[in-house]
């Protein structure tokens, strides 16, 4: 699998180093081939670096994936032979990534157009004046639509990386990386951008954090908010927001989305049987198995295995 990541004059060196940090480590288990490329060898980067690429934009040519890292600015146009990358690389079939301020450079390659993304928070009002047939979900952390992903600002690349792991080798190996990585491995790509969280160092934080890591590790559970807000030590009501504080959303959402992460888990292991696999991930039935796919992942499980076996 190779990855060409496409650098630009005045880069920033964390949206650079993104996809790097996630498929170019030596601890990564499947066979990536990570390229850096530009239009220009040498290239400055914010905070006063200088940085040396060694392939130019004609190595995109022959790229699976292509990723550009974020842009410049918003208000500046994306320069033509990027642009031209993107859409090369899209016409012959490989998948094409915009991090953050990069979903711009898909927008100007018409690569978007009737399809949703999403961009920096900051941003998105921008994006969906310039580019009124993309439809911009303001609030997610990326967006996959197949062939095209988009990831909001900043950090959210690495959640977007992950899900790109997910996709070529599997929801396990994604989560080893993350772990390697001391990130979460659990934020879907719907979770919002924004989430006002409560003071890292908070006795209630804590036992909240716990608590729902305790549920992740078994999905199979179906407490009640009341039973878990017993066992906290804690009222309905102050559990409540520190769950949204955490994960900015309610107990009910984030549970769907931890037995959808255990779903994908025990499938890309080789599972076989909706049945068994809604069962051990904690949904009901396979009907509620597939309800979740589709409203999460715009897929159904069978397309999904699809994709981690073309992977």
């Amino acid at each position: 699998m190779r990855i060409a990541v496409i650098a630009y004059d005045r880069i920033s060196p964390f949206m650079l180093s993104t996809p790097l940090a996630v498929f170019a480590e030596p601890f990564l288990r499947s066979e990536y081939r990570v390229d850096v490329c530009s239009s220009a060898l040498r290239l400055s980067a914010s905070g006063g670096l200088t940085i040396e690429a060694n392939l130019s934009l004609e190595a995109t040519h022959d790229a699976d994936i292509v990723i550009l890292p974020g842009w410049r600015d918003a208000d500046e146009a994306v320069s033509a032979d990027i642009v031209a990358a993107l859409l090369a690389a899209h016409a012959r079939g490989a998948i094409v990534v915009g991090l953050c301020l990069g979903a711009f450079g898909l927008a100007e390659a018409g690569l978007l157009d009737g399809r949703r993304a999403t961009t920096h928070w900051s941003r998105t009002q921008t994006l969906k004046a310039r580019y009124p047939s993309v439809t911009v979900d303001a609030g997610a952390l990326f967006v996959d639509e197949g062939q095209v992903i988009t990831s909001a600002g900043i950090a959210s690349g690495v959640d977007c990386c992950l899900h790109l792991v997910a996709r070529m080798s599997g929801t396990g190996e994604a989560n080893r990386v993350a772990r390697h990585l001391v990130v979460a491995p659990q934020r879907a790509g719907t979770q919002p951008q924004l989430i006002e969280s409560p003071t890292l160092g908070s006795s209630a934080n804590r036992r909240a954090t716990q608590l729902l890591e305790e549920v992740r590790a078994d999905p199979m559970l179906a407490p009640s908010l009341d039973a878990l807000a017993e066992k906290a030590g804690m009222s309905r009501r102050s559990l409540t927001r520190h769950i949204r504080a955490r994960t900015g959303g309610n107990l009910g959402t984030w549970l769907k989305h931890a037995r959808l992460a255990r779903a994908q888990e025990i499938l890309a292991a080789g599972a076989r049987g909706f049945d068994d696999v809604a069962i051990r991930s904690g949904f009901p039935n396979a009907h509620a198995l597939r309800a979740a796919f589709r409203s999460e992942l715009h897929l159904t499980p069978t397309q999904w295995l699809a994709r981690q076996r073309l992977g």
